[in-house]
């Protein structure tokens, strides 16, 4: 034999698919809480659901913790379809026999949280149903979690009993999962879907909500604007209270918003002829607003 070659080492023993099976089998996966993992429904028990999660390792889901929601009522087998691969999340860590307790029900109770987190944050918003009343606001079903819209932030405030079994387009206020907190807003909801129905430059139509010194506020049907006392005319006004009547309506021009603020400035003075024709004649300046709109438009966007 050459000096070069090596023999082969008879003590060295060839590493098999099957020892590695067996070594895989031995190795310890430490299921911890709050991990999610992979599974196959094996077998259905009165009790509950006994899962395959690897390494051949069983677990045990009990029946409250199979679904949530309105899934709670339908058929387990139709949830949970046997030898289907799902994700589990662990509740319970290994007992004596090795055996992790599971639960579905906190998994898509988790992802929902994590769901509303991100619309939140997004400034979208959602339908929820109303399932109860109280004198501060109304109690509401988010998707199955429990939610509250305070009275302030409903557009209907006076029967709060009659919007039970209602649908409500709403946003967010807060949501935290660590609390188990969620209050909505339907008001801001539909501030921003008015908001995004509007544009500078735009006529608008509305009733006024309030007279102040500075200004009058103007209800355009889900959002507030005001037309400060400086863009009613070009001249100078003296009374507002003399010049408009609350619930009076009144058309005026977009000339800023502000989103993030929810702000929304208008202006009739853009719409005059000539300076003071909105204190001595306007229910003319109104009448042939929408003749007027065109040019008025282009003076704010030429200052834009």
């Amino acid at each position: 034999m050459n000096s070069q070659e090596t023999a082969p080492n008879p003590t060295k023993e060839s590493f098999s698919m099957d020892d590695f099976a067996q070594a895989l089998e031995a190795h310890d996966y430490n299921f911890q809480k709050g991990q999610v993992v992979r599974g196959k429904v094996e077998v259905y028990d009165e009790d509950g659901i006994y899962v395959e999660i690897g390494a051949k390792s069983t677990a045990f889901l009990p029946m409250s913790e199979v679904a949530f929601g309105s899934l709670k009522d339908k058929d387990i087998k139709e949830v949970l379809p046997q030898e289907e691969e799902l994700d589990f999340l662990i509740v319970r860590e290994q007992n004596d026999e090795g055996q992790v307790t599971l639960s579905r029900r906190q998994l898509e109770i988790k992802r929902l949280w994590e769901k509303l987190i991100e619309i939140e944050e997004n400034k979208q918003s959602l339908q929820v149903i109303v399932t109860g009343s109280n004198k501060g606001g109304v109690t509401v079903d988010v998707e199955g979690l429990r939610g509250f819209i305070p009275r302030s932030h409903l557009i209907d405030r006076d029967n709060l009993e009659a919007l039970k079994g209602e649908s409500l387009n709403v946003s967010f206020l807060e949501v935290n999962p660590e609390t188990k907190k969620l209050v909505l807003s339907q008001r801001i909801a539909a501030q921003s879907a008015s908001f995004s129905e509007l544009e500078l430059g735009q006529l608008v139509k509305g009733k006024i909500a309030n007279i102040k010194p500075f200004g009058v506020f103007v209800d355009l049907g889900g959002s507030t604007a005001l037309l400060h006392v400086k863009q009613i005319s070009q001249n100078y006004v003296p009374s507002l209270s003399d010049l408009f009547q609350m619930g009076q309506e009144i058309k005026a021009m977009i000339i800023n918003q502000n989103e993030g603020r929810s702000r929304i400035s208008l202006s009739t003075k853009v719409l005059e002829n000539y300076p003071g024709e909105m204190i001595k004649k306007m229910s003319e300046v109104m009448a042939t607003a929408e003749a007027r709109k065109d040019r008025a438009a282009k003076k704010i966007l030429e200052k834009k």
